[in-house]
């Protein structure tokens, strides 16, 4: 008895608050250097108060919005890399466009490689004004194998209520490039999709209007209760009046001073300058791919036992030959010798009581070396056994 109370005392000496490390019997803890691998791959965020972030930050203006915008057109000028015969859109679509310039051909002869049907896509954004310019982004839909030094033609852009709110032409820019013979190529960046900077000019404006209003709804970017309800306080102090409320966590509404209605631009730019403490949920996102843990500050532990080993299994085989005597009938014979070995590893045992943060949880299992991927392994198992405070979400 004495002796296992001389081994938690040491544990709880060398171990963070809340926690107690209790090696396996006739084994050595690993060496501290483990930490910084472990490190490495976790963003941890420190534990603490939530952390304050102005309104225009965590919300948006409700109806302040970008809009996707999508067309078809043709990109010319290819040197010999567009569609090929099988791609009927493109060659349809360059008959269409002969014959509304007063040429009638035949659509069985045309046989071009210069021409690439693509899609046109373009994000009209908030308060955007006619003869704005925008980007357009413009990507190959049939086999053509490179849009490089292409040209794209005259395109109409439409949003999802079948109205041109912009038009896109130019040269594409593909930001790479690709070259080859009969037996090599070396490629640069991906050649069937580009980009026109400022290729398109907006048409048709969407209306939005601000001057009059007498309330404004913001939206915040992650649902919360408890952020929307202290934005709402933030909001009233800052302005001296009750003028702010929460209508759920996502939206809060803010009444518009009647000296501020011909000025709203004015007094929106002072509420999203209002700092407000932001809360959000418990989550931990675990990326397998790559081993790499993200946890929030407020992660909580109930109290839990973890233990974690590893096993390794090696196989080893050696050929030995069987020669017969000189002179004999017998034949060379190869058999092989197999040689197994199991090698596992005792895990130490680690005691989590009730209310530990995470950042004790990482020091602790750090404390027995646990890589970036032992540790996704653990909190999935912490998480099934209850015990996890938090969503565990897995990209």
């Amino acid at each position: 008895m004495q002796q296992r109370r001389s081994l938690d005392q040491t544990a709880r000496f060398g171990a963070p608050r809340g926690l107690r490390h209790r090696p396996a019997p006739g084994k050595n803890l690993p060496p501290a250097g483990c930490l910084a691998a472990v490190l490495a791959a976790l963003c941890l965020l420190a534990a603490g108060p939530a952390s304050a972030a102005r309104l225009k930050d965590v919300a948006d203006l409700q109806g302040a919005r970008a809009n996707q915008l999508v067309g078809y057109g043709l990109v010319v000028g290819l040197s010999g890399s567009g569609d090929g015969t099988q791609a009927e859109f493109t060659i349809q679509s360059i008959v269409n466009m002969m014959e509304r310039m007063g040429i009638n051909v035949d659509p069985n002869a045309v046989k071009v490689k210069n021409v690439a049907g693509v899609m046109v896509t373009a994000q009209l954004p908030p308060f955007a004004k006619v003869g704005q310019k925008i980007d357009v982004l413009v990507s190959s839909m049939g086999d053509a194998k490179s849009l490089q030094g292409g040209t794209l033609l005259l395109t109409p852009l439409k949003g999802v209520d079948g109205q041109v709110y912009a038009l896109a032409q130019g040269a594409v820019s593909l930001g790479g490039f690709g070259a080859g013979g009969a037996g090599a190529g070396v490629q640069k960046n991906h050649l069937t999709a580009g980009r026109i900077p400022n290729g398109a000019t907006v048409e048709r404006q969407v209306p939005l209007a601000l001057d009059g209003k007498g309330e404004l709804r913001l939206t915040l970017h992650r649902p919360d209760f408890t952020t929307a309800h202290r934005a709402a306080g933030a909001v009233n102090r800052a302005l001296g009046a009750p003028l702010a409320r929460a209508l759920d966590a996502e939206t809060l509404a803010v009444a518009v001073p009647p000296a501020y209605r011909d000025d709203v631009v004015g007094f929106l730019a002072r509420v999203e300058t209002v700092e407000v403490a932001v809360d959000n949920r418990a989550r931990v996102v675990l990326d397998e791919r790559t081993g790499t843990v993200v946890m929030g500050s407020q992660v909580r532990l109930s109290t839990v036992a973890v233990a974690h080993g590893n096993l390794s299994i090696q196989i080893r085989e050696t050929p030995r030959v069987s020669q017969p005597p000189p002179f004999s009938r017998g034949q060379t014979v190869v058999t092989p010798e197999t040689q197994v070995g199991v090698k596992e590893e005792a895990g130490g045992l680690v005691v989590l009581d009730t209310g530990a943060t995470i950042g004790e949880l990482v020091r602790a299992l750090n404390a027995v070396g646990v890589t970036p991927r032992d540790l996704i392994a653990i909190l999935h198992s912490v998480k099934a056994a209850g015990a996890l405070q938090a969503d565990l979400e897995v990209i």
